[in-house]
């Protein structure tokens, strides 16, 4: 049978299972990566599974998103990462090294190899040919202690790419194209799987572009060959030796094929607030701009800037507009200092922020009231730049530095200047903000006092009677359930103090509500739990007593880190049982562990209301023995030995 690149690596990879659609198979991890948003939660997460060394080839820890350290809470988390490494003999990130995505493509990425992270943008890694898989934190924690990963074989969707992109139009408008056709549920279920002509037009920042947005698709990952592209991209990076070929089958029969021509793209935008809201930029053009930024792991490559930086050259940011831009790594800065184009961005009145997430996550730069904001970031949702009443806009680099020019939103498509960007015969490769296994010896673990315990269940009950505490709309984001700013940031390792601040995009006292209530029930729309890989977005309704959400969809990772945490992610199996059930209506479920055993269907009375559902739960069998265990972790320690995880 004629193979593509995503069942070739899962094969090559393969531990346990056969390798068919819908079939559940454990897959080997080459490498991990984390950042310190989720990374502290990990490493507790890792030391509570007490592995001897990691099992993985290797594993990364980035401090890229809590770089602002304006209390003892972050530095203190940073340190704890820092000897955590020390001791399993993880490779450690100095924050100012640069965005974990950024950086890994840069120096550890491999085509053919599997990549488990603990950030949804792992799937950058794509854009050399590898599996690359956001996933919940103690996914990935488990994947350290035992070198393995568990899936479900995903259907794979194929994107052929014909023609070649048109002068100043860019990777980040091919993505925001494939958004307004697929949507934010566009690539539930799915591998993204990119061939044809026109990848032969994409470099491999381009490539990586691509398919760091396919985590707003839904997809688990998206990917493209590795080719004579790759090759040369290994070859200036200095790492030739971790390059292979790699490329489909011919007559590969895809689950479902989308043709785009390249050559019919046209400058994009996707407006406030998903990013799936396209429209051309033509059909805006004109809006009044307060702020650009430019960065983010999804467009802070060496390229993305030096295309900023000739537009830029010799012209000055509108005095009505704060353009801002962040490098995506040490080695991006180095190189633009070398060549003068730093030079030319601050002449023309960028500020230069810190290699790091920055505005992407809301740490720092949010706008002021009322702003418009355009910014090459992945999300635009609301109040996720720190300023709810903010219209954030999701451009390429190039409509950004037109625009920052022009004080209003601008077509790059008429510019006259060479968009052709020359790369180093070598690029910059510097060790200075890594420490390495063999450069340092583990003492003893640092612990801060904001660092609390992460939360764990009981054992699944039989029986639920619970009131719902919350009936929330379709599209329900992890930025909703668990906000992510600068104040927020530092208690990423605090769960109690982090439940305060739950759902407060939507209500403002699900904590109270849950208190009250003794815990609760959440019901959900459809694509609930959208967008950031953050677990804690699971972990803090776990500390308030969450027995269940019920929903009519759920988003790949949040469900996972549901389920590894012990709450029943269950599906309405009608919409008009989604609409009929009301906040505060108190439901009764029953025989869950006996139903679960027999079936996958639950019965739920409604006892407000005096009727009857069904709703179902979709998973694996593994997955119903995480459930009956009080979730992951306490399967892992309740598994006899010898068995596999």
């Amino acid at each position: 049978m004629n193979k593509s690149i995503t069942y070739k690596i899962l094969e090559k990879n393969l531990v346990k299972g056969t390798v068919k659609q819908g079939q559940e198979i454990t897959v080997k991890v080459n490498q991990t990566l984390t950042q310190d948003s989720t990374g502290t939660m990990v490493y507790l997460q890792l030391e509570a599974l007490s592995p001897n060394k990691i099992a993985t080839d290797f594993s990364v820890a980035y401090i890229d998103h809590n770089t602002l350290q304006t209390g003892f809470e972050n530095a203190d988390d940073h340190e704890f990462i820092k000897t955590i490494c020390a001791k399993y003999g993880v490779i450690y990130s100095k924050a100012g090294n640069g965005i974990c995505h950024q950086l890994n493509l840069e120096r550890f990425s491999k085509p053919n190899t599997i990549l488990l992270g603990s950030d949804s943008h792992t799937p950058t890694g794509g854009g050399v040919g590898a599996i690359a898989i956001g996933a919940g934190g103690l996914d990935v924690a488990v994947a350290m202690a035992k070198g393995t990963y568990t899936l479900i074989v995903p259907k794979v969707l194929n994107i052929n790419l014909s023609g070649k992109l048109n002068k100043w139009i860019s990777a980040k408008d091919v993505i925001l194209y494939i958004l307004k056709i697929l949507t934010v549920k566009g690539g539930v279920g799915y591998v993204i799987e990119y061939t044809g002509s026109g990848v032969k037009e994409l470099s491999v920042t381009d490539r990586a572009t691509i398919t760091n947005m396919g985590a707003e698709l839904g997809a688990t990952t998206s990917i493209f060959p590795s080719d004579e592209i790759t090759k040369d991209y290994f070859v200036r990076q200095g790492r030739e030796h971790d390059f292979s070929m790699l490329v489909e089958d011919e007559n590969v029969l895809y689950d479902k094929t989308l043709d785009i021509n390249l050559s019919n793209i046209t400058p994009q935008v996707a407006k406030p607030h998903s990013p799936d809201n396209i429209d051309d930029v033509k059909s805006i053009e004109g809006l009044k701009v307060d702020q650009v930024a430019i960065g983010s792991c999804t467009n802070s490559s060496y390229t993305d800037l030096m295309k900023v930086a000739r537009i830029l050259k010799g012209k000055k940011v509108h005095p009505d507009v704060s353009l801002v831009i962040s490098p995506g790594s040490s080695n991006v800065i180095s190189m633009l200092i070398k060549n003068g184009a730093l030079n030319e961005l601050i002449n023309s009145g960028a500020r230069i922020l810190e290699s790091a997430c920055g505005p992407c996550i809301g740490m720092g730069q949010a706008p002021k009231t009322n702003a418009i904001s355009l910014r090459t970031f992945n999300r635009n949702f609301e109040g996720r730049c720190g300023t709810k009443k903010a219209g954030v806009y999701l451009v390429s680099p190039e409509t950004a530095a037109i625009s920052a020019i022009k004080g209003i939103l601008t077509s790059p498509k008429n510019l006259d200047t060479d968009p052709n960007i020359s790369l180093p015969e070598k690029f910059d490769v510097s060790d200075s903000f890594f420490i390495f296994p063999n450069q340092t010896k583990y003492k003893k673990i640092f612990m801060g006092p904001n660092i609390k315990p992460f939360p764990l269940k009981e054992k699944l009950q039989n029986s639920i009677d619970k009131k719902i505490v919350l009936k929330t709309g379709d599209n329900i984001t992890t930025d909703d359930i668990m906000p992510s700013n600068a104040k927020l940031l530092p208690f990423r390792s605090n769960v109690p103090e982090l439940s305060k601040y739950c759902f407060k995009t939507i209500i403002d006292d699900f904590n109270v509500r849950c208190e009250k209530n003794n815990g609760g029930i959440i019901i959900g729309g459809d694509n609930y739990g959208q967008g950031s890989s953050r677990e804690h977005a699971a972990l803090v309704p776990l500390y308030l007593k969450i027995e269940a959400v019920i929903a009519l969809s759920f988003a790949r990772i949040h469900k996972a880190n549901l389920i590894n945490s012990g709450i029943l992610p269950l599906v309405f199996l009608s919409k008009d049982d989604y609409l009929k059930i009301n906040e505060n209506d108190d439901i009764k479920i029953e025989n869950i562990i006996n139903d679960l055993n027999s079936s996958s269907k639950i019965t739920i009375t409604n006892l407000t209301q005096n009727y009857k559902f069904d709703v179902l739960f979709d998973g694996s069998k593994r997955d119903k023995e995480i459930l009956f265990e009080g979730g992951y972790i306490n399967y892992l320690k309740n598994m006899k030995e010898g068995e596999n995880n």
